[in-house]
């Protein structure tokens, strides 16, 4: 589901790559404003809020505000290099290494958070998952062309609506396939933001270590099959 891209793409590997990714990302979001109190991936709250402490004065608490957003811009503009950078070196998998890569940066941000001070460990952790949620999503509104936005609830329910409303109508025109991707992808991230504070409650920052194995264990088999398609060194090159 981290391969195929373009007409190659079929509604069932759009569907798995919602649930799956949608599900992680609910969980690291709700349980990041269950410990932290600031949502890693919401950037509409975190703009409204933003916008509500600068109108109060507030600039500390404005300040933070704006560097979830910033975080997550940044993790949205790697991303988009880091796949810029794969294509046009011809990197077979290159949306798989960029899960990878997402996974191995939770990793570290779980094993930094225990010698991480007291007073700063919150923010630090809030804003990296706010980066690494801004790089998931980026890459997999990419390697879908914008179907699938594993955090941007807001939109997807929007569209969920608009398709309900169509299909109550009868209307001719309703893609029943892509209704069932938002029905899915919303289902999916609640169900993880559910999970994910149980599991927060249960085991800690421990949570980051699941979610990254879980990460990892979806973009390696990725990158075994674009390794295994790829021709060999030397070896003449399909016209």
């Amino acid at each position: 589901m981290l391969i195929h891209e373009g007409p190659s793409r079929t509604d069932r590997i759009d569907e798995r790559l919602a649930w799956t990714f949608a599900a992680i990302a609910g969980a690291l979001n709700a349980a990041g404003f269950y410990a932290f109190g600031a949502y890693s991936a919401n950037m509409t709250g975190n703009v409204s809020s933003l916008a509500d402490h600068l109108g109060l004065g507030e600039a500390r608490m404005a300040l933070y505000g704006l560097l979830l957003v910033v975080a997550f811009v940044g993790g949205a503009i790697v991303a988009t290099l880091l796949v810029g950078v794969g294509r046009a070196r011809g990197l077979a998998g290159v949306y798989a290494y960029a899960v990878l890569a997402e996974a191995m940066l939770l990793t570290l941000l779980a094993c930094a958070a225990p010698w991480l001070p007291d007073g700063p460990r919150e923010a630090a952790l809030s804003l990296g998952l706010s980066f690494l949620l801004g790089l998931q999503n980026a890459t997999i509104t990419q390697i879908t062309n914008a179907r699938v936005r594993t955090t941007h609830v807001t939109g997807t329910v929007t569209d969920l609506g608009i398709g309900l409303a169509h299909l109550l109508e009868g209307h001719p025109g309703t893609d029943r396939a892509k209704l069932r991707l938002h029905l899915v992808t919303v289902a999916a991230f609640l169900a993880g933001g559910i999970a994910g504070v149980f599991v927060f409650k249960a085991v800690g920052i421990a949570l980051l270590f699941g979610a990254a194995g879980l990460l990892a264990a979806m973009a390696l088999p990725g990158i075994q099959t674009a390794r295994r398609s790829r021709p060999a060194a030397g070896a003449p090159r399909p016209s």
